[in-house]
């Protein structure tokens, strides 16, 4: 047959009745099969290619669209005509198939979503452990189509099962946010489009993930209309009708791509009308961002429980909830707030028509204050607490991978509070699983991709009581893009195609923590052209370990006190702090097993704790050598005739490299004038030579980012954001170097 690479025309061919869009799970045709009509066009002959499915369901069904979709320059044509399997070329198979049974037993052992490519008779076999394992057989298909000629008999032989089996974004919604600013408010319109949502959940697909969490302090009066509490919605039936119609077209949506939903809020919390009506929890209509006392009222506790109950049973499609202990639990003991969970959501779900599976976030607090503290007792009460509730679904206990900044370092060294105990997993848990949350609040402008430090941290984190992550920012929504500046460069609509290698990274490697380099190579050369993708991902690496090595250096806790990509921090109202040469010679490092802080190593004579740290000055000499094979890496992008699109994302590299080489200069200078507070080595002009090298790396840092995004951006609650407009606390470094040991901090 001839299969020469030319322009491919589908067709979806189906027996007359078939219903594409059936029930959620996939149901056997008997005598019935979905075919797809593939023709390779050459210049002498075009061949038809065709595709069978032996099973049909929404999932398999948008997995034969995207197949399509993939290989073809034409719209495809829906006609009645039969094909059998015989005469196909691709059959898309589930594990308990007789043919499976017969020509490819090895199969048989595929774990859930796990799925084999094979040859055999001339044919290509997808067989899938179940709908969304042939789910992703058909778009590794697709990829390899889109890679090899659109040659079949080039799709390489595999079998892929998934490492982690929980793979969820975490989405902030901007409805009754935990954060209240113009960044998420501003996101209304777009979160509530479905147009979004359709491009966002493609992603999702496509990138191995299969949990959509959608995150609110109090979203549930967007969703129903209580019925003893009909004032707690604010809707007229029109808009409530239009609210339902969202959801549930949401949850169909993520369900035809294979993808679970699941609503986690914050407690407790009320919707402000209810609050206003009835004198309780007034502090819900302007969410405290600090914690505090909540209101254990029975009229909110009977709400509550009520609202889960009836949401529960009203979308059916929606597959998960999740609760905070936190962050209005402030004035009770950790006891009491379990008493409140059981009174109100646990009931709520006990008095539901049907079980839902849960995320239980590890406590926030220890004691009776609403600030992070763990303790090896709650850690055991907690637990104990979990396995009691016998009338959940599956089960995940989640916990924040070092607090707010997961992308730090691949060892875990905190949860939000503290250290984490071993009383969750000593002795191994029978009725939930871990899920580590990582947590993005470092870089919200400038792309990151990483593969190493991801793989890095599976084979650290991902151990058998562990299901999984989340991936996500507390205070940034990637819908709306209101940063990047027009042009031709701007090859998206929304924010989160900016970060596609992030997305594209962590999905995939979650899934198959052995996906070759060579499959991010093959996505970089797609975008930067061909010859490019090996020096763009090495180009990568390098540039995101500068973010990585400087979070794993300073020590970040809360989403405010650390935002690497700005080298600051930020607070209420406050504008964004850079952290000056002071706050850099003393702050504490997070990872102790790589690094040593400055002053420690200063007044330790200059030398480090442990066989494994690196001194300070040999991490600076470490990102001075691969900033120097990063630029040159860029060099050689840039010689390509990229394009506007591509041009874009190396220049976010050139950003890095600035940052990074601002990170080395400030190391240097700051050992300078450590060695002259604490040692009485004046080397204060040398530390100033370093320090104007830092002001030139900052000008040229701003000026990268500026070169395609705003210079200013709204930054959560802290007001407007500006590198440029930083740079005078950047050169006030001088002046605090030169300040008299006498004056320093200590």
């Amino acid at each position: 047959m001839n299969r020469s690479a030319g322009p491919t025309k589908i067709a979806i061919l189906g027996s007359t009745g078939i219903t594409f869009r059936g029930s959620r799970n996939w149901t056997k045709n008997s005598g019935i099969l979905l075919a797809v009509v593939l023709s390779w066009g050459s210049v002498l002959a075009a061949e038809p290619l065709a595709v069978i499915a032996t099973h049909h369901s929404r999932v398999i069904d948008y997995g034969l669209r995207k197949l399509v979709q993939s290989t073809s320059t034409y719209d495809p044509d829906r006609m009645g005509s039969r094909t059998t399997k015989a005469a196909a070329d691709i059959v898309i198979l589930l594990k308990e198939d007789e043919e499976v049974q017969r020509l490819n037993p090895a199969a048989k052992t595929l774990a859930p979503e796990g799925y084999q490519l094979a040859h055999n008779g001339g044919k290509l076999r997808i067989i899938g452990a179940d709908e969304r394992g042939a789910l992703y057989g058909m778009l590794d298909v697709a990829e390899q189509l889109q890679h090899n000629g659109n040659n079949p008999a080039k799709v390489l032989e595999k079998k892929e099962e998934p490492r982690l089996s929980f793979r969820a974004i975490k989405f902030n919604l901007p409805i009754i946010g935990y954060r209240s600013s113009l960044s998420l408010t501003q996101q209304e319109n777009v979160v509530f489009d479905l147009k979004f949502w359709e491009q966002f959940l493609d992603m999702m697909a496509a990138d191995r993930f299969n949990v959509l969490s959608l995150w609110s302090m109090h979203p549930f009066h967007y969703m129903v209309r209580v019925q003893h509490f009909p004032e707690a919605c604010p809707f007229d039936d029109m808009e409530l009708a239009a609210m339902k119609k969202f959801w549930a077209s949401l949850f169909t949506m993520a369900h035809d791509r294979g993808i679970e939903t699941y609503i986690i809020n914050w407690n407790i919390f009320v919707p402000p009308s209810f609050a206003f009506a009835h004198n309780v929890a007034l502090y819900s209509a302007t969410p405290s961002l600090t914690g505090g006392n909540g209101d254990t009222s029975q009229i909110v506790e009977q709400y509550t429980r009520e609202t889960i109950t009836q949401v529960i049973n009203e979308y059916p499609d929606l597959d998960g909830l999740g609760i905070t202990i936190g962050e209005r639990m402030g004035g009770q003991t950790p006891e009491e707030r379990r008493e409140w969970l059981d009174r109100t959501i646990f009931a709520g779900i006990k008095a539901a028509n049907r079980k839902i599976k849960f995320v239980y976030r590890a406590p926030l607090s220890a004691n009776t204050g609403s600030g992070g503290s763990t303790s090896e007792e709650n850690d055991l009460q907690s637990r104990q607490h979990i396995e009691r509730q016998d009338m959940l679904g599956a089960t995940y206990v989640e916990f924040k991978f070092n607090w707010s900044h997961g992308h730090s370092s691949p060892r875990l060294f905190m949860v939000h509070g503290g250290k984490l105990t071993d009383k969750y997993y000593n002795p191994l848990p029978n009725k939930y699983k871990y899920v580590w949350t990582l947590r993005n609040e470092d870089f919200y402008r400038l792309r990151w991709g990483n593969s190493d430090f991801i793989r890095e941290f599976i084979k650290n984190n991902g151990q058998e009581y562990v299901a999984g992550c989340f991936l996500g920012s507390e205070v940034f929504t990637p819908a709306m893009d209101y940063t990047s500046l027009p042009g031709p460069h701007k090859t998206w609509d929304y924010h989160f195609q900016r970060q596609w290698l992030w997305y594209a990274m962590w999905g995939r490697l979650m899934y198959d923590a052995g996906t070759p380099d060579s499959t991010f190579e093959w996505m970089l050369e797609d975008k930067y052209g061909r010859g490019t993708g090996h020096d763009a991902l090495q180009a990568w690496k390098i540039a995101t370990n500068n973010q990585l090595k400087f979070a794993a250096f300073h020590m970040g806790t809360a989403d405010a006190q650390l935002y690497s990509e700005g080298f600051s921090d930020w607070g209420v109202n406050v504008s964004a702090r850079l952290f000056n040469i002071d706050n850099v010679i003393v702050h504490p490092v997070l990872d102790t097993v790589a690094y040593i802080n400055i002053k420690d190593w200063v007044t330790n004579g200059e030398k480090t704790k442990s066989a494994t740290q690196m001194s300070p000055l040999q991490l600076a000499a470490q990102l001075d050598e691969d900033n120097a094979r990063l630029i040159s890496l860029i060099g050689t992008l840039e010689a390509h005739k990229l394009s506007p699109g591509a041009a874009v994302e190396v220049n976010d590299m050139r950003a890095w490299y600035w940052f990074g080489r601002y990170f080395s200069d400030k190391i240097k200078a700051a050992v300078a004038v450590a060695r002259y507070r604490y040692n009485g080595d004046d080397e204060r002009v040398k530390a100033v030579g370093y320090l104007k090298q830092c002001s030139s790396d900052w000008a040229n840092y701003a000026e990268a980012v500026a070169r395609y995004n705003k210079e200013t951006f709204p930054l959560v609650i802290s007001g407007d954001f500006s590198l440029k407009a930083m740079q005078a606390q950047v050169d006030r470094d001088i002046d605090l170097a030169m300040a008299p040991a006498s004056q320093a901090p200590r």
